[in-house]
């Protein structure tokens, strides 16, 4: 109900997006700079990390990150497998800890794929396996998909079916229920997420 009855909640929470995302663009160029010197040493290849994701009504989008993982040319994990950490670079453990990698959805987030705060998108791949397995997963893409999320903060990585079927209830709570209360928890557990390294 809260999706169509709190419009102004709705419209507060793009243009927070927007402000927000506008305030970080000098830290993304920042940290792309210096990554770019990093990653010479620590972290050879390319600066971004381009995926298909499953973004609002499970249109896909190209949501870009920084490359933490060694580069490959195709993606063999498949839906129920769990993260490639053996792939993940010296350099790369860092920015995931922090939470660093994901700083470039800023852009995504001013084309409007993306919120700062919603569900996390998948995998396009595994998404459409998720579409036809998994209960209520389908709901969760009734809003943009988000950098930070309640099941984020509250279950972490998701793995396999059974997993996602909890991200998706929790992800479906945070859409019916979705206020500025339950936004300035999930900030404030983001910040400590990064503070305290405990990304993955």
């Amino acid at each position: 109900k809260n999706l169509y009855n709190n419009k102004l909640f709705w419209i507060n929470k793009r243009l927070f997006d927007i402000i927000v995302s506008i305030i970080l663009v000098p830290v993304l160029f920042l940290v792309s700079f210096i990554l770019l010197i990093l990653n010479h040493f620590y972290n050879p290849g390319s600066l971004f990390f381009i995926q298909d994701r499953m973004g609002k009504s499970c249109v896909p989008f190209a949501a870009i990150k920084f490359r933490s993982m060694v580069p490959t040319k195709e993606i063999t994990r498949k839906f129920n497998d769990p993260i490639e950490y053996e792939r993940i670079t010296s350099l790369g453990k860092i920015i995931r800890k922090c939470r660093i990698d994901e700083l470039p959805q800023i852009i995504n987030v001013l084309k409007g794929d993306m919120s700062l705060i919603g569900p996390r998108p998948d995998y396009y791949a595994h998404a459409l396996v998720f579409l036809d397995n998994v209960e209520g997963y389908r709901n969760r893409h009734d809003i943009r998909p988000g950098i930070t999320g309640l099941s984020q903060i509250r279950l972490g990585y998701a793995e396999g079916i059974e997993e996602t079927l909890k991200k998706a209830t929790v992800d479906n709570y945070y859409i019916l229920n979705a206020g500025y209360k339950i936004e300035l928890k999930i900030i404030l557990n983001t910040i400590i997420i990064i503070i305290r390294g405990l990304g993955k």
